[in-house]
């Protein structure tokens, strides 16, 4: 039986969703979805998923779209963002309303999101 916490990565790049998956699936059940879109399908079919990252850039949907609306269906799930550049009034305003806990910078720091991860399972 596999009892590792169930993590979701949203990215629209191929590689960033390999190198997560390569460095957290040791630990954790990693899903990976390439657009908030199927992000949002996975969640709907993966309930036990408790923690979600997303990538800020991706087209059709970007990280704060997607996470608003994961967020309505599932308010009690804990969402962060990835981003390669400096901070928004977008990120920040996601910050400031808890919407998002925390942003990560791209490229991102294995050990910052390990003891995040860990945190919020321990929370």
């Amino acid at each position: 039986m596999d009892t590792k916490a169930k993590i979701l990565y949203v990215d629209d790049e191929p590689i960033n969703l390999t190198l997560f998956e390569i460095n957290f699936s040791d630990k954790y059940t990693v899903c990976t979805a390439l657009d908030g879109f199927k992000g949002l399908e996975l969640l709907d079919s993966e309930k036990d998923i408790f923690l979600i990252i997303s990538d800020m850039k991706m087209p059709g949907m970007n990280g704060i779209e997607f996470i608003k609306k994961a967020k309505e269906k599932y308010p009690s799930k804990k969402y962060y963002i990835l981003t390669g550049f400096e901070i928004t009034e977008e990120i920040q305003e996601a910050l400031n309303t808890k919407l998002i806990l925390k942003y990560f910078r791209k490229p991102f720091d294995i050990n910052e999101i390990s003891l995040v991860i860990q945190d919020a399972l321990n929370s």
